[in-house]
């Protein structure tokens, strides 16, 4: 991709993973000749991206369809970080990017976020699927229903390219994990923390001890969100520099996956950490009852999603890409003490304030 300036339009760039992936593009060999725009809805967060960071800034939402198609209409990249379930914000952005390649002949590209519960099955904690998908597997991937978590959107992005108007990439992250680090999280800009593991903490730490569904037999891949950003980042370089050799649209499936781990390995090392911090009398982890399940997670659909199977494989990344990923298990088993550490913190000060 040639020009003198590359636009690029980001949404989600205060998010666990917008915000280290921003960091790791501003730090790219080509970053002067970027001019990146940022949505972002909160306003001092904004003058900070604008002052500190030199990002121009449009303050809004997803909400806000006019202003996603009106930027993603003059970016030559859109990377999409925020909420990937959003239709109506999918909808927008593409209406922009095929605004623009029909008054400019070219095709925009279009990074989109999505996620690896696309996979989830109804496991419920009882048993371990055998089933691993590639990222290489066209069929596999070609035949997943519509219904699945995410694929909604995911097939709006694919229809995109299908189309001929832009060319869609499109990253599914498994369960990320790690505290995130740099000048966005210094400047308290972007959130630190994922969401899956310190809400299952912050559950157990009420209950009183770990707990698990079924056994927590069901097996997820991981990923530490600094093997996340340089995903993202060698895919978007590749897009700068070689994307003949890149799968795009309905071979445009990227996982991004390092190891995996059970449930319950999860539930244990949680509640190991309620052990050491005199919070629970016992780290083994015991079942849920239906009515915790539901107090607890919210909804069925949720219970569904933490404790189902979603194995994958990051072939794409890793021999298109040359994607080497540093953490696994160990590591992600490791931070989960730090993890209860700081949902304890929230919570006492929580308590204190009312």
């Amino acid at each position: 991709m040639s020009s003198d300036r590359l636009t690029i339009f980001y949404t989600g760039a205060t998010g666990y993973i917008g915000g280290s992936v921003l960091q790791r593009i501003l730090k790219h060999p080509r970053a002067s000749t970027f001019d990146i725009t940022v949505l972002v809805r909160d306003a001092k967060k904004a003058k900070m991206l604008e002052s500190k960071f030199g990002l121009k800034v449009v303050q809004g939402s997803l909400e806000d369809t006019d202003k996603l198609t009106e930027e993603s209409e003059n970016a030559h990249i859109v990377i999409h970080t925020a909420d990937c379930d959003h239709e109506p914000a999918m909808k927008a952005i593409l209406a922009g990017l095929k605004k623009r390649h029909e008054k400019l002949g070219d095709k925009p590209i279009l990074i989109h976020t999505s996620g690896a519960a696309v996979l989830m099955d109804e496991s419920r904690g009882r048993f371990a699927s055998d089933k691993v998908v590639s990222d290489l597997d066209i069929a596999a991937l070609g035949a997943l229903p519509p219904s699945a978590p995410h694929h909604v959107v995911d097939l709006l992005a694919i229809s995109a390219d299908t189309e001929g108007y832009a060319l869609s990439y499109l990253i599914f992250p498994t369960l990320i994990f790690g505290t995130a680090s740099g000048p966005l999280y210094d400047a308290g800009i972007a959130k630190k923390y994922s969401i899956a593991i310190p809400w299952m903490a912050g559950a157990f730490l009420k209950r009183g001890r770990a707990g698990v569904v079924g056994t927590g037999a069901n097996i997820w891949a991981n990923v530490h969100i600094d093997d996340t950003a340089e995903f993202y980042y060698l895919l978007f370089d590749a897009i700068l520099t070689d994307p003949s050799k890149l799968g795009h649209g309905r071979e445009g499936y990227y996982f991004v996956e390092a190891d995996e781990q059970s449930g319950y390995d999860i539930s244990k090392a949680i509640g190991e950490a309620l052990v050491a911090l005199g919070r629970a009398d016992d780290a083994e982890p015991t079942e849920l009852t239906p009515e915790e399940r539901v107090q607890m997670f919210g909804s069925e659909y949720l219970v569904t999603l933490l404790w189902s199977n979603a194995r994958c494989r990051a072939d794409r990344g890793r021999k298109t890409l040359g994607w080497k990923p540093k953490f696994g298990t160990k590591d992600l088993l490791d931070s989960i003490p730090h993890e209860v550490e700081v949902v304890l913190e929230k919570q006492l000060a929580a308590d204190n304030q009312s």
